[in-house]
């Protein structure tokens, strides 16, 4: 089993910066891609950012060039650096862990990431 607990996030102004954070544990080897996925209110859950443990990115193409995600295979941990915040970025932003093989996938708990003008 894989736990996920992520960190970070909070409430910004426009064109602000905040960071996220989110560890895996227990069967860590298991993952391969680790990324965010957010929701904001009335609206269906999207991919922001993925990465793969060999380091291939995949972005959502609202936040490319605003957002970079990076991982630490070594703490299990990933990071999302998100600058030029837009009020478009209040969400709900859930860490996601997917398997190999598999492909089951294991979520944290959310962090609530709130922009505001």
């Amino acid at each position: 089993q894989v736990q996920l607990v992520g960190s970070g996030g909070g409430l910004v102004q426009a064109g602000g910066s905040l960071s996220l954070s989110c560890a895996a544990s227990g069967d860590v080897r298991s993952i391969n891609h680790m990324g965010w996925y957010r929701q904001a209110l009335g609206k269906q859950r999207e991919l922001v950012a993925q990465i793969t443990v060999r380091g291939t990115t995949t972005y959502a193409d609202s936040v490319k060039g605003r957002f970079t995600i990076t991982r630490d295979n070594a703490k299990s941990t990933v990071y999302l650096r998100m600058n030029s915040l837009k009020l478009e970025d209040t969400a709900v932003y859930y860490c996601n862990a997917e398997e190999w093989g598999s492909g089951n996938t294991h979520w944290d708990q959310g962090t609530q990431v709130t922009v505001s003008s």
